[in-house]
């Protein structure tokens, strides 16, 4: 990986920008987009796109989305002592919430945060392992009260956002850092766009990233509204599940991008499958199939309007929805590969016979 990559994933991935609060992410995502597309656009919640025209009127349009958001939490009440409590944004295992660092995001200034444990000294005699609910975990910025907290501007509705440094792994194989689900999905549209600069188009392409993915699919159903594509590909990553190395499970690192061919939001339409893995094979893309439980924008983008042909160009990432993810760079690299190939070989028939068939 070249380290202008890698320099483009640690800008992304550091960024700090949960469900409803993306507008540190958008702000980098407008000024990378705006060299190598013709306007810029948003839609109402804040999604931002870049529109690159073909020279044909009559061109269909192909739109390829990220989404922005990463999971967080939400204050939802200031104690008397000062503590917070949250709401999250986005999944969360409670097990993972305790003794971490945050920034607290309010109108007056970020500070830092540190969300509750107990002791185990303090556990001794008693049932520790009662099950725990993230809500039931308290945020802690050092204040000695509420009036404190509100003197320093912390109100219901402030957003609160993991903290972590991105890095290689020894080997040079591997990333770790947060928000992967998405910044992945960000940073490969910004790669290729760049690649493709040059190039004229046989179809108008929308590309760009979502708000609110995390909380409902939320943006995805206003962008896709908006724009109305004959096509749509979300690239966005998924959760690994290779840990105990079993070769019946989906989604391992360094296997190559996924092929999502079935989540509960989605079924990947037949012709759009033989497209996609047809394409990878001809080029030589290393891909695994993946099956799903959880969704992406996909799955809202094809029930819009008459329906939208779907799919999702994705990566595994190992531990997502924590301060720390791990994801392998050949996955991305393959990832990228893919989304390039489809945008070089889409024509306006191929995209009439994805929809209608022959």
């Amino acid at each position: 990986m070249e380290e202008k990559t890698f320099q483009l994933i640690k800008r992304l991935t550091e960024a700090q920008g949960v469900s409803g609060f993306e507008d540190n992410v958008r702000t980098i995502m407008k000024e990378e987009l705006s060299p190598y597309v013709d306007k810029i656009e948003f839609d109402g919640l804040g999604g931002v796109f870049g529109i690159k025209k073909s020279k044909n009127p009559d061109a269909p349009t192909v739109m390829l989305a990220s989404h922005m958001d990463e999971v967080g939490f939400m204050v939802t009440q200031i104690q008397e002592n000062g503590l917070l409590r949250i709401q999250p944004l986005g999944g969360w295992n409670p097990y993972v919430v305790s003794a971490q660092r945050f920034t607290l995001q309010t109108k007056k200034g970020n500070y830092p945060v540190i969300s509750s444990s107990v002791p185990p000294h303090l556990l001794r005699g008693k049932d520790g392992n009662k099950n725990v609910s993230v809500t039931d975990i308290l945020f802690d910025a050092g204040f000695e009260s509420k009036e404190e907290a509100e003197k320093y501007g912390v109100r219901p509705g402030d957003s609160i956002v993991p903290v972590s440094e991105t890095v290689k792994t020894a080997n040079g194989k591997n990333i770790i850092c947060k928000a992967w689900d998405n910044r992945y999905g960000c940073t490969v549209i910004l790669e290729v766009l760049e690649e493709i600069k040059d190039m004229d188009l046989p179809f108008n392409l929308v590309v760009g990233a979502n708000v609110q993915e995390e909380v409902g699919l939320r943006g995805a159903k206003v962008s896709t509204h908006k724009f109305n594509p004959d096509l749509f590909f979300a690239v966005d990553c998924s959760p690994a599940n290779d840990l105990e190395g079993k070769k019946d499970t989906f989604a391992h690192l360094g296997e190559g991008f996924l092929v999502r061919i079935f989540d509960p939001g989605m079924v990947m339409l037949r012709r759009m499958r033989e497209f996609v893995v047809d394409l990878a094979e001809e080029k030589d893309i290393n891909h695994q199939y993946f099956v799903s439980q959880g969704g992406t924008d996909a799955g809202a983008a094809h029930i819009t309007r008459d329906g939208i042909p779907s799919a999702v160009i994705g990566v595994p990432g190992r531990y997502i929805h924590t301060h720390q993810t791990m994801f392998n760079i050949s996955d991305y690299e393959a990832a990228k590969s893919m989304v390039l190939a489809i945008l070089e070989t889409l024509t306006p028939e191929k995209i009439n016979d994805i929809i209608y068939g022959k």
